[in-house]
């Protein structure tokens, strides 16, 4: 049964962060930070691959979303709750598919079913994988779902149990969001992620082979982790206003940039600009692991007038200056 919100527009926004300690997760509450250093902050994580401890003045507390009751207990006094705790990525949730399982699927819910009871606002990003092969262009979060892989199935659960806990009960913004590139730094630690392009530029600075998958036309969307944190923050500041109005229901958000190249064009963008420092990468097509699993389509466009409408966002990075402050670092 839903209880009474708390919430009292008066007061601090008081924001719990699942998934504290992880690549996009430390870079939010480091934002939040900035942004509002008034809001009480709560940072949680299990630390399966998450490694900051501390944010600023927030210590990232030891609390896995699989256990609801202790969950709860932090979460108690939350407006709203970011959840970005998750198994994320085709071949983890593929190798590990009972973890994915109980983490994105069960957690997903504990966390909804808190913000259902408590009338808590919610935060949740879920992955172009829900889509499977886009029937057309540019993608917009009313595209069908057809999930490849046990990674967009977990999120697209996630989105279905989300829009049901919320009608009548609390504001949720879900983000349709494409491929993570770029780090961030929290203190003195510089936090990052094997994503494609960091990958390709990880074994470009160490001069090995920029490996391929498979045709390597499949164009995928690429976004830095600093734009999407912002888009997190400016959510959490439309959902303050949500809740006072007593909003409920789901609004669903596309967050992504104007850059869908192919596999194969980004390394060899990456090769490129590393051989102008002295670099000398080399690129190879290698055989697809994940035939199959991963959709080929040769464009990946994204309609994203809904976030810049509705939140003020815009991008700010791309790929070719993200990749070239890199390596200029690393020539130094």
């Amino acid at each position: 049964m839903t209880e009474a919100s708390d919430f009292d527009p008066e007061e601090p926004l008081s924001i719990a962060v699942t998934g504290a300690a992880g690549f996009i997760g430390s870079r939010v509450v480091d934002r939040l930070q900035a942004a509002h250093p008034d809001w009480e902050l709560t940072a949680i994580d299990n630390f399966y691959l998450g490694t900051v401890r501390e944010i600023g003045d927030v210590t990232v507390q030891h609390v896995d979303v699989r256990d609801r009751r202790r969950l709860e207990d932090t979460l108690s006094g939350s407006d709203i709750v970011m959840h970005l705790a998750a198994i994320s990525g085709v071949d983890d949730c593929g190798e590990q598919a009972d973890l994915a399982y109980e983490t994105n699927v069960y957690g997903t819910e504990n966390v909804a079913w808190f913000c259902r009871k408590h009338g808590a606002a919610l935060i949740f990003p879920f992955s172009m994988a829900v889509l499977g092969t886009p029937e057309s262009f540019p993608i917009t979060a009313d595209h069908p779902r057809d999930p490849m892989n046990w990674y967009g199935r977990s999120k697209l659960l996630n989105e279905r149990a989300i829009e049901t806990y919320a009608e009548g009960a609390f504001p949720a913004h879900l983000f349709l969001k494409s491929n993570l590139y770029g780090s961030h730094a929290v203190g003195q630690q510089v936090v990052s992620k094997g994503t494609v392009i960091n990958f390709f530029l990880d074994r470009a600075l160490a001069d090995e082979t920029l490996t391929v998958y498979e045709p390597g036309t499949q164009a995928r969307n690429y976004i830095h982790v600093k734009d999407i944190a912002r888009a997190y923050v400016r959510s959490a500041e439309r959902l303050a206003d949500q809740l006072a109005a007593g909003e409920t229901g789901v609004e669903t958000y596309e967050l992504a940039s104007e850059e869908d190249p192919s596999v194969r064009t980004v390394a060899e963008r990456v090769q490129a600009i590393a051989r102008e420092y002295g670099f000398d990468p080399a690129v190879e097509l290698v055989e697809n692991p994940r035939a199959g699993e991963e959709t080929l389509v040769e464009e990946f466009g994204v309609d994203t007038s809904a976030a810049r409408n509705m939140l003020g966002w815009e991008v700010r990075h791309s790929i070719d200056e993200t990749v070239r402050d890199a390596v200029e670092r690393e020539a130094e």
